[in-house]
């Protein structure tokens, strides 16, 4: 999903030279076609990931559009400080855009296993929290993020589901229902989304349908339409390879809760514990039932029957 960000990053650039692109010493690769192409519009900052914020607060409070690039926690929990005191509390053009969300650099372990971060960043007032599931949902981010204002936070994983049909335009200020809802629906975001996906399929294999959507942020706007996605549903099911507290399963959980909708919801995340094994990501998702396999089994061992 990456190399699609950078693509079409790399054209708004192009044609706006108030775009910046800033990293903490990586990317090197990804990266260079950018910054062969704009190097005036490219700045490594070095190891130095709170520097960054601050030095891209500067910057877009100068009239730039600024992305901040970097690996899982560090453009987010090492700096929070700086993005809400300078860039939030600002409503500074900052776009901090964190790869490896989840397990991606699961091998690397528990320094890199960015599972928090949703809950964090989607704490932050006025801060909005992009998590594509697809690789065009990733290119349409950064368009999504050049053309909204203020502080935003773009989450991106290694995995990533199959692009489904969709509108040339993708409106990433929208959930995304791939399947109408049914007597139960299961709602995810960003790379877990092909499990969803596998997961609906074997079970439409078994003759039990089930609705799908893909919450592509986290700071939805129109709770009433996200309820109306829920219509006729018992169960919700929310899958987030992200800890159970504050991401997208606490969202969901708020909605229900303010609204007059009997409806019960099942939160799928990472397990309540420090993790301490290293392994792929798919590995590590099946040590917290993150996979396909588990969720037709809490599917089938949770549907209401009549």
């Amino acid at each position: 999903m990456r190399d699609e960000f950078i693509s079409g990053l790399l054209e708004i650039a192009r044609r706006d030279r108030n775009v910046l692109l800033l990293t903490a010493d990586l990317g090197f690769g990804v990266l260079d076609e950018y910054r062969r192409e704009l190097p005036d519009q490219f700045i490594n900052v070095g190891i130095a990931e709170q520097n960054m914020i601050g030095i891209a607060t500067g910057l877009a409070m100068e009239g730039n559009i600024v992305y901040c690039y970097s690996i899982g926690n560090f453009p987010t929990l090492r700096c929070l400080e700086q993005i809400r005191n300078d860039a939030a509390y600002h409503q500074a053009n900052v776009k901090i855009v964190s790869i490896g969300g989840g397990f991606s650099y699961g091998q690397l372990g528990m320094s890199h296993h960015a599972t928090e971060d949703l809950a964090i960043m989607r704490a932050l007032p006025e801060v909005k929290v992009v998590v594509p599931g697809t690789r065009n949902e990733a290119k349409a981010a950064a368009n999504y993020l050049y053309q909204t204002p203020g502080v935003q936070y773009l989450r991106l994983d290694k995995s990533y589901a199959t692009d489904q049909v969709e509108p040339h335009e993708i409106d990433l200020s929208e959930w995304n229902v791939l399947r109408k809802a049914q007597e139960v629906t299961i709602i995810s975001t960003g790379g877990v989304l092909e499990e969803v996906i596998e997961a609906a399929d074997m079970l439409s294999q078994r003759g039990v349908e089930v609705g799908m959507i893909s919450a592509r942020n986290l700071t939805p706007h129109d709770f009433k339409s996200i309820l109306e996605m829920f219509a006729g549903s018992k169960l919700l099911i929310s899958v987030e390879e992200h800890v159970r507290s504050g991401g997208l399963g606490g969202l969901v959980a708020e909605i229900v809760s303010e609204s007059e909708l009997k409806i019960r919801l099942i939160r799928l995340g990472v397990l309540p514990r420090n993790i301490s094994t290293v392994g792929s990501q798919k590995y590590l998702r099946n040590l917290n039932g993150l996979t396909a396999q588990k969720l037709v089994e809490l599917v089938l061992s949770n549907r209401i029957t009549h």
